[in-house]
């Protein structure tokens, strides 16, 4: 069959194709791990676990799934994004499955996060890292589109969780997610290509540049942008913020039941920040591409932390969504405009393994945050002081945008 035989249609520029496939890849892939906020309390009675050792399964993935892009990065750059996507979410399937069986809460340590950890960690920074490389024009546009997988995976995958908990327990849940994940995301990774000019096309669907111009070619290589002040900086903001950012996904379920609040409806307020969250890359990410992509950076960490604000006197369900919305709109808009920023910054050459080394700071603020959460619960039985100390992480992160990333 002929390479032209292959293409999808000759009226849609592929870009978006790829723009798809790393939409898969993120809904699948952080849709499967968000629903673990469902598990929490069924965990905790099963293995007569206390909440800060439950939290620590989702601390364990998150620091895995983000601090795996070093390794995961770099090898898209070398052998290409598709295989390690695809690896990624058989790995990822793998592991929901292995937790499905596990026996004690080391196993599910071991089984979530090791096989979720490393099978999303293998996918995201690849799947994203493509993306950039496909525009320019409508980059943060397009990046917000690829990422905005999480926000509606967010939305979908909880409540899906909670019915087929119902429905066939805990472990036949994660059995039936696991399944969902190697074979709807494995599938889809199929579709992403690293290079615009593979298929004779430049970015945006552009005729393609020749010679060192090209949008692969140009850019820092990996130990030019880390000895930067630009990543340098970047890398203190992400990791400060990261401390609070994922508080939520793994602890407003059980703070709702806390309040009052009946598990039905707790789980919704996933869903809430999922939606928000969607809004976030479609509006956030578009809109970074007028004003400008590093004073949006900014303005996603002022208004993490105003979000957070707002959780910190809410106790009701209402007041509880309003809380998930707002939230999920600032951090949808932070995941969707961080990648673009390090294009923005560092170019195209090495773009994957730029971006994995700058998400190993949200990796140690992944493992900290969620685990720190609930063993301050478990010693004062009030989320608190959690909350202040997320809300202050994001007011530094804002603080190291302003003084160290000025535009030159």
């Amino acid at each position: 069959m002929s390479r032209e035989a292959t293409l999808p249609s000759p009226g849609i520029f592929y870009g978006w194709f790829v723009v798809t496939a790393a939409f898969a890849v993120t809904f699948v892939g952080f849709g499967s791990a968000y629903t673990f906020s469902a598990f929490v309390e069924l965990l905790q009675r099963d293995f007569g676990a206390s909440r800060g050792s439950v939290s620590l399964v989702f601390s364990l993935a998150g620091f895995l799934y983000f601090g795996l892009g070093i390794v995961s990065g770099p090898l898209a750059d070398r052998f290409g994004s598709r295989p390690l996507a695809v690896i990624g979410m058989i790995l990822t399937g793998l592991g929901l499955a292995a937790a499905g069986a596990a026996r004690s809460l080391i196993e599910v340590y071991a089984a979530y996060g090791l096989g979720v950890g490393l099978g999303v960690g293998c996918a995201y920074v690849p799947a994203v890292g493509a993306v950039q490389r496909w525009f320019v024009r409508r980059r943060g546009f397009a990046s917000g589109l690829a990422v905005s997988g999480i926000g509606v995976g967010t939305l979908v995958m909880p409540p899906l969780a909670t019915f087929l908990i119902e429905a066939l327990g805990w472990r036949g849940a994660y059995l039936a997610l696991g399944a969902s994940a190697a074979i709807a995301g494995g599938g889809m990774a199929l579709l992403i290509e690293n290079d615009p000019r593979d298929r004779n096309l430049g970015p945006d669907g552009d005729p393609p540049q020749r010679g060192p111009l090209s949008a692969r070619a140009e850019g820092a290589s990996v130990s030019e942008a880390i000895r930067s002040k630009r990543f340098i900086a970047l890398y203190a903001a992400c990791l400060i913020c990261s401390f609070g950012v994922f508080v939520p996904f793994v602890h407003l379920v059980p703070y709702a039941g806390d309040h009052g609040v009946t598990p039905s409806i707790a789980v919704l307020l996933l869903g809430v920040i999922g939606v928000g969250s969607t809004a976030g890359r479609f509006f956030l990410g578009g809109l970074a591409d007028r004003i400008g992509r590093q004073s949006s950076l900014l303005l996603m960490f002022v208004g993490m932390a105003g979000a957070l604000a707002i959780w910190l006197v809410s106790e009701s369900a209402w007041q509880l969504a309003l809380f998930a919305f707002v939230y999920g709109v600032f951090y949808g808009g932070w995941v969707a405009v961080l990648p673009a920023v390090v294009m923005d910054y560092f170019g195209g050459r090495n773009v994957s393994g730029i971006i994995g080394m700058l998400y190993t700071s949200v990796a140690f603020g992944t493992l900290i945050g969620p685990s720190a959460a609930g063993f301050a619960f478990d010693l004062t039985h009030t989320y608190t002081l959690p909350i202040l100390a997320s809300v202050a992480a994001n007011i530094v992160a804002a603080g190291i945008v302003v003084a160290a990333l000025r535009p030159k």
